[in-house]
């Protein structure tokens, strides 16, 4: 499929898209011979994760890296003392994972108590103006 479309389904933007194929994160399966980029399902669902990555702040030397270590564990010539090595960075890539989510959720919680405060605040002036009428 054409970048078009990937962007679509992904809800990327095409700037973005040619960005992660830049520094290599997520390059083009394949060319047509007029030079447009095609994509496959496993791109785009590379893609969908490193979509997930951004939004958890992961630097791009990080979601490089955590994308690496997936391809390796996908690839069935890979030793297994590589394969132990891969899992085990994925395991701290998945602590500091956890930690960004609990962070989020600390942070979810503060700002549905601000919206309560601001919600309360406003029935509150709402009251006061009835009053002076």
């Amino acid at each position: 499929m054409q970048i078009g479309e990937v962007a679509e389904r992904v809800g990327l933007s095409l700037r973005t898209i040619r960005y992660y194929e830049q520094v290599g994160l997520v390059p083009p399966s394949a060319r047509t011979p007029g030079g447009f980029r095609l994509y496959t399902e496993p791109d785009v669902a590379r893609l969908n994760l490193i979509k997930r990555m951004k939004t958890l702040e992961f630097s791009l030397e990080e979601m490089a890296e955590l994308l690496r270590l997936i391809d390796q564990l996908n690839d069935s010539d890979t030793s297994p003392e590589d394969r132990q090595n891969a899992i085990d960075r994925l395991k701290i890539y998945r602590a500091i994972t956890q930690e960004r989510c609990d962070a989020l959720r600390v942070q979810l919680e503060t700002a549905d108590a601000f919206s309560a405060d601001l919600r309360r605040e406003i029935s509150r002036q709402r009251r006061l103006a009835g009053k002076r009428s």
